[in-house]
């Protein structure tokens, strides 16, 4: 399953049916789960952990070390869960000593080409990055959020679960959970109603959500104001709750 061409170094692990393609690159330290497939021209680096079911498209590099120019070598990894497709050209960094050490990305998202993560990133699961959305480093990125084409993310920003970006956003503050942004600088425009109908959301549920996003930007309450206020309504909504968790755990403050 390995192409003639293809460089797997000693002490790489692969498991028996992975498939490594033409003239692709697989570091001493990188680890590589069943079932998955390495296109050609794939450079996989430093200790680097990939699971099982994952297809890596051509000209993709992963585990290189961040561009950080505080980096000085340590020992840093790359984690990627289960099921994911990552198209071609996509950078995925490891992390730095001064984060979490690890950049990771969990099961079943779609990355498409030339799209970037940088150091130290956390990426949940189900997420959608349409082509070009670069994530500066430090970024997190919850489940099941679908960022458009070119969307750009500061560094240190969050991004809520079931969030959705338009095409070319730049985000330099936290997106809450389910809510829709677009813009640069992005703004807010609603709830991700058509996701959540979707994903099973019941119209009760996106009925509360729309309730909180209009008390959060449309009420004309002062931040303190709307969050006092979304945490009366999350005693009943345990979507809800999320937000206003979200919001507690705030450091760069979110979209207005």
């Amino acid at each position: 399953m390995i192409h003639p061409t293809a460089i797997v170094e000693p002490g790489a692990r692969l498991a028996a049916d992975v498939t490594v393609g033409a003239y692709s690159i697989v570091g001493p330290e990188a680890e590589v789960g069943e079932g998955t497939w390495i296109g050609p021209h794939v450079v996989i680096g430093g200790r680097t952990r990939i699971g099982r079911n994952n297809r890596i498209w051509q000209f993709c590099s992963i585990g290189a070390p961040p561009q950080d120019k505080k980096y000085a070598g340590e020992d840093t990894a790359v984690e990627i869960g289960d099921g994911n497709t990552i198209r071609e050209y996509v950078t995925i960094n490891r992390g730095t000593a001064l984060d979490a050490r690890v950049t990771r990305v969990g099961n079943d998202n779609w990355i498409m080409a030339y799209v970037h993560f940088a150091h130290d990133c956390q990426i949940g699961s189900n997420a959608i990055f349409a082509n070009a959305c670069e994530l500066a480093g430090h970024v997190h990125v919850g489940d099941w959020a679908i960022l458009g084409a070119t969307t750009l993310v500061h560094q240190f920003v969050r991004i809520g679960a079931h969030s959705f970006t338009g095409m070319g956003t730049y985000l330099d503050r936290d997106l809450p959970p389910f809510v829709r942004a677009a813009g640069n600088m992005a703004q807010p425009y609603g709830i991700n109603s058509v996701g959540l109908r979707r994903r099973g959301f019941t119209a009760e549920t996106i009925d509360a959500l729309k309730r909180a996003y209009r008390t959060l930007y449309r009420a004309g309450l002062g931040q303190e104001e709307a969050r006092h206020e979304l945490a009366a309504q999350a005693s009943v909504c345990a979507e809800v709750r999320a937000i206003v968790e979200f919001l507690d755990a705030s450091k760069r403050g979110y979209i207005r």
